[in-house]
């Protein structure tokens, strides 16, 4: 049973992820051209994180009462539908309001997928169990990078919606078709929920939240804002396409051995060193002068990636054991929303103020800040275990 829902959920979920991923380095060249100005971009692509943000724990905590299948097979399908209607946006208005419902979708997908397998996740094992359900998640996110830069520069940009809208039905149809259902089965009953106050007065909690909100700050920045600086660096779109798509792959390929490294290393530690990486990758994209110091700078933040989501994934799994699966991986998902919907809004200003490489120089020195917070609720917590 574990081997048939591993094998739906890879593909259902590389699916997915693959359609989300097609669109990444266009969304700003496409926002840009119906007239998005920074801030514009910004509150678009923070539309999508808002969205989803606000959902997650709702949808996480009911998948957790009434069943995983329904929101992930509804989630999908909703993905191939609001795909077509990308194609209808004649302004930034209407382009946000289907980034908007089009969080809500993601809202019922991958959340709730990783807490399906949380679910089913070995004791002492979490780190490889989850490190080999973000393999899928990883690959479709940077094959579609790739993929999207090339049918662009090949079809032009209605293309990807198609395709996009393609992978959702197939992703659905799988989900659908072979997926059994699972509702929670943790130690913790659900009607004696842990009180929010316990919650928060966790360290780990604490710390792992502020992890995630940086890790969306840096994606979000990323996704955003590099096709642009790139752009000015006479770099394609199949050219930042390849540069997304590398980072993502060298996280994936990683994420297994990582996972492993998990289970027998200090979690927290390996979070911490991921997130010093990428703060490193956020102060020297600025400083790339072609596609090869682009690649190679970008590659840090895959190193980063593989080296600490594996460890977070594992302590998210470990928290919702006792709180409820799918309202951990809810709560922790909305952290990287909270970091993608602010990080955007910021960034637009700066650029709009200063121009396009300061927003990655002013994200670095934030996400620095928060990791040096990070780092203090990791010394708390280990005086705590002594």
């Amino acid at each position: 049973m574990k081997n048939r829902i591993f094998s739906v959920l890879f593909i259902s979920v590389f699916a997915a992820m693959l359609g989300l991923g097609i669109i990444a380095p266009l969304m700003p060249i496409y926002a840009r051209s119906l007239g998005a100005s920074g801030i514009w971009l910004g509150i678009i692509f923070a539309g999508f994180s808002l969205s989803r943000g606000i959902f997650m724990p709702i949808i996480g905590k009911l998948s957790d009462r009434k069943g995983r299948k329904r929101f992930i097979t509804l989630g999908l399908l909703l993905y191939s539908v609001i795909s077509l209607v990308y194609l209808l946006a004649g302004n930034v208005y209407y382009l946000t309001t289907v980034r908007l419902f089009h969080g809500l979708a993601s809202a019922m997908v991958i959340p709730v997928a990783r807490a399906y397998i949380g679910e089913i996740a070995e004791k002492g094992e979490e780190g490889r169990y989850m490190g080999t359900f973000n393999i899928p998640l990883l690959l479709g996110m940077g094959s579609g990078p790739f993929l999207g830069g090339i049918l662009n520069d090949s079809f032009g940009i209605a293309s990807v919606f198609y395709v996009m809208a393609g992978l959702g039905a197939i992703a659905f149809l799988i989900t659908l078709v072979f997926l059994p259902d699972k509702k929670y089965s943790g130690i913790r009953e659900m009607d004696d929920p842990v009180p929010f106050k316990e919650i928060i007065k966790n360290n780990v909690v604490k710390g792992l939240f502020l992890f995630r909100a940086i890790d969306g700050m840096g994606k979000g920045v990323v996704l955003a804002f590099l096709p642009i600086l790139a752009f000015t660096k006479g770099i394609t779109s199949s050219q930042v396409g390849i540069i997304i798509s590398f980072s993502i792959f060298l996280m994936a390929l990683l994420q297994r051995p990582f996972g492993r490294l998990a289970d027998r290393y200090n979690k927290l530690f390996l979070v911490l060193i991921g997130s010093g990486l990428g703060v490193l990758t956020l102060l020297l994209i600025p400083i790339a002068r072609n596609f090869w110091e682009l690649f190679f700078i970008s590659s840090l933040m895959g190193l980063g990636g593989a080296t600490a989501i594996p460890s977070a994934s594992a302590l998210s799994v470990e928290i919702g054991q006792r709180l409820g699966m799918g309202f951990s991986m809810g709560l922790f998902s909305t952290a990287m929303s909270v970091g993608m919907i602010v990080a955007p809004i910021i960034s637009g200003v700066v650029m709009d103020t200063l121009g396009v490489k300061s927003v990655f120089f002013v994200a670095g020195v934030i996400s620095l800040l928060g990791t040096f917070v990070f780092y203090h609720y990791i010394r708390r917590e280990r005086r705590v275990e002594r």
